[in-house]
């Protein structure tokens, strides 16, 4: 397909979009499924009028993925609710790192035992895999900032920390596999790839965000920041602490969610703490901020990039799955894959979530769906990209390909069909209990 046939199918896809929102609203589908529909027409499964091969495009699709991923994580982390308590964060940190582990866990034993794959792909593809996503649940992700949804917020939040708590995990897939250095008895692995490199990504995204807001609160209180450019100030802060991450070896994706929940925090408590000179004027209303949250000076670099930012994110969503759909043929679904993915929807992660649910205190309805939406997308291409870079044999990088092609395939057509109709019982159960509480 060439370049001019690409931009003309993305614009008519996006008009397309713009102009029937409201029925697609309406129908039990999401838009990542109306996307991977016209991909899979357009692509190898029916018209074959593109096709996209990763193997070959390894690099390409890994920074593609890269972006959107860092993109997602930095909106999820702008919607985090203020001020961040161990209370409000417990189950969300647990699910990204507690639940995931079990989840990779059980993984990495179905990749062994019944794949028949080696010890190291098997870790490797529950790493590819264990790590729910944060650009395609759009029907399970916080609305905006200061949404008070638990589900969506739990949801979110997870998605945002295990993009980066699975790195360990992959890397000590690759270690097995003899393509990265784990040290005697694991020890380099475990000092540097999940002690190091976990606190020093949350530790360079807390310290990146605090200093921008400190930066930008002082400029507009001295009169000095009124042309300051909020869209170029967030993807600054996205690179800035992006690269930064990684060239001390730090998880970037850690950084990045940290840095959007740092930089949102110290605004709202510097603005507060201003007292009413820092309210806006009454009856004012930031565009993407929920109410409740009206008593914050107005001109936050969050609230300014936030649109901006989730606009670039849906198209980057667009063209992905246009390409996820380009890399499909007929003979891609094998049952190897498709018994990946119902292992891992039914079993892994509803067990992952089970395992540590004592300790969630959330209502059992709530449990019950953090369980079933564990949405798997792009974070996992990202991961599968990133492991074909590192040398991973062709053969191996093949089989895994189909498999993490499937399950993302899968997860977005099932996931999203059930996410409406879900949330909407959750919902009138919620008003029935509320109401019988009354």
């Amino acid at each position: 397909m060439s370049v001019a046939a690409w931009f003309l199918l993305v614009g008519v896809i996006l008009l397309g979009m713009g102009l029937t929102a409201g029925v697609v609203r309406r129908l039990p589908v999401t838009t990542a499924i109306v996307y991977l529909c016209v991909g899979l027409v357009f692509g190898p499964t029916v018209l074959f009028a593109y096709h996209f091969n990763p193997l070959e495009q390894s690099s390409v699709l890994k920074l593609v993925t890269e972006i959107a991923v860092l993109l997602s994580l930095f909106t999820a982390g702008t919607k985090m609710p203020v001020p961040v308590t161990i209370a409000r964060w417990r189950s969300p940190v647990l699910l990204a790192f507690a639940a995931m582990a079990v989840t990779a866990a059980l993984m990495a034993g179905f990749g062994y035992f019944a794949l028949g794959l080696p010890l190291g792909a098997a870790v490797l593809l529950a790493g590819i895999l264990a790590p729910t996503d944060p650009v395609l649940a759009t029907e399970v992700q916080a609305r905006h900032p200061g949404d008070r949804d638990r589900l969506r917020f739990r949801l979110t939040c997870e998605a945002g920390m295990n993009d980066g708590s699975a790195f360990p995990v992959v890397m000590l897939g690759l270690g097995l596999l003899g393509l990265h250095d784990l040290g005697d008895a694991g020890t380099r692995w475990l000092a540097l790839d999940v002690i190091w490199a976990t606190v020093a990504g949350i530790g360079v995204g807390c310290l990146g965000g605090q200093l921008l807001a400190h930066a930008v609160w002082r400029m507009r209180r001295d009169g000095r920041g009124n042309a300051l450019l909020d869209d170029f100030l967030a993807l600054g802060l996205i690179g800035l602490v992006y690269g930064g991450s990684v060239m001390i070896h730090a998880w970037g994706f850690l950084g990045v969610f940290f840095a959007a929940v740092s930089l949102r925090q110290t605004e709202l408590r510097l603005s507060r703490a201003a007292g009413p000179a820092g309210r806006p004027e009454a009856g004012s209303r930031i565009p993407g901020v929920a109410p409740g949250e009206g008593d914050a000076l107005p001109q936050r670099v969050t609230d300014g990039s936030l649109v901006f930012n989730e606009q670039l994110e849906r198209l980057s969503e667009v063209i992905l799955i246009l390409l996820l759909g380009g890399t499909l043929f007929v003979n891609s679904w094998t049952w190897p894959a498709v018994a990946t993915a119902v292992f891992l929807f039914f079993c892994a992660r509803p067990i992952g979530v089970f395992v540590v649910s004592p300790s969630l205190r959330m209502p059992r309805r709530l449990r019950v769906m953090t369980g079933w939406f564990g949405v798997r997308g792009i974070g996992s291409l990202y991961y599968l990209m990133y492991a074909i870079e590192h040398g991973l044999p062709d053969a191996l990088a093949l089989q895994l390909l189909r498999i993490t092609l499937i399950v993302v395939t899968l997860s977005i057509v099932i996931h999203g069909m059930s996410a409406k109709p879900l949330l909407r019982t959750l919902r009138r159960s919620a008003g029935a209990v509320a109401q019988a509480d009354g």
